[in-house]
């Protein structure tokens, strides 16, 4: 069997951790290793964590030498990577029970080594575990095929979902951006040639966040975006400002859900 090395990053995240790291040992697929950097927590995160490790030793937690954000901190993990697939997720979210499993046994056949699938939605403080969780109506849907020009006008990978061949791509980290360093990853792969194949099945569970949040203000990402798409991948103003439009539109149409 494949090994997968589950790439988490965790700051303060110790009231959702335990249920995230759960769901990932908790797989039908076991041939695994969760790699997690601390980005130096204050809540214990790093204790919970430890205490994990000494539980399963599949758990292998690392504390990052300074505050360097989510990008950093998966980049740390993924430099310690001894899988065949690098898989990720945060510490907020959840995998389904039977996620790895299916999406390995999908990615075998896609013919792309970039693959992801669609995911529930589920309230900020949603209560609970994978194993018991129950399917809802909100749930985000996948293109089954994404080429790079697609991808410029809308993410159309949801993070926690994403896998991505390590046989095939070698080790691809993140760029230093202070956010959206996962979309600038997949950009840069499937900018080498090489398509993403969504499969349409949900198999994870995104926790939504509090209206107000940071992470809830979609507008707060549009100079984020535009620096991807100005200085990280060279377009033209007219290019980038109809990748912005898109990227708006899907972010509107994903928060209906």
């Amino acid at each position: 069997m494949p090994l997968v090395s589950v790439v988490m990053p965790v700051y303060n995240s110790a009231v959702t951790l335990g249920a995230a790291v759960r769901s990932v040992l908790t797989q039908t697929h076991s041939d695994l290793e969760l790699l997690v950097t601390d980005d130096q927590s204050s809540d214990g995160s790093m204790e919970l964590l430890e205490e994990f490790a000494r539980q399963d030793e599949r758990v292998r937690p690392e504390a990052a030498p300074e505050r360097g954000g989510a990008g950093r901190a998966r980049n740390l993990a993924m430099e310690r990577a001894n899988g065949d697939y690098i898989a990720f997720l945060d510490s907020d979210d959840m995998w389904l029970p039977e996620k790895l499993e299916r999406q390995l046994a999908f990615a075998a056949t896609a013919q792309a080594p970039l693959t992801f699938t669609a995911y529930y939605k589920m309230d900020a403080d949603h209560v609970g575990e994978s194993s018991d969780f129950e399917p809802n109506g909100r749930i985000v849907p996948v293109q089954e095929r994404v080429d790079y020009r697609a991808m410029l006008l809308q993410d159309h990978i949801g993070a926690l979902t994403a896998m991505y061949d390590r046989t095939v791509l070698g080790t691809r980290l993140m760029p230093e951006m202070p956010k959206r360093q996962d979309y600038a990853l997949w950009l840069s792969i499937m900018r080498d040639g090489f398509d993403a194949a969504g499969l349409p099945e949900p198999l994870a569970v995104y926790r939504a966040q509090r209206p107000g949040s940071l992470s809830s203000n979609k507008l707060s990402l549009i100079p984020y975006n535009w620096a991807l798409y100005r200085e990280h991948e060279q377009l033209s103003v007219p290019r980038s400002t109809r990748a912005l439009a898109g990227a708006a539109w899907h972010s509107l149409r994903k928060r209906r859900i």
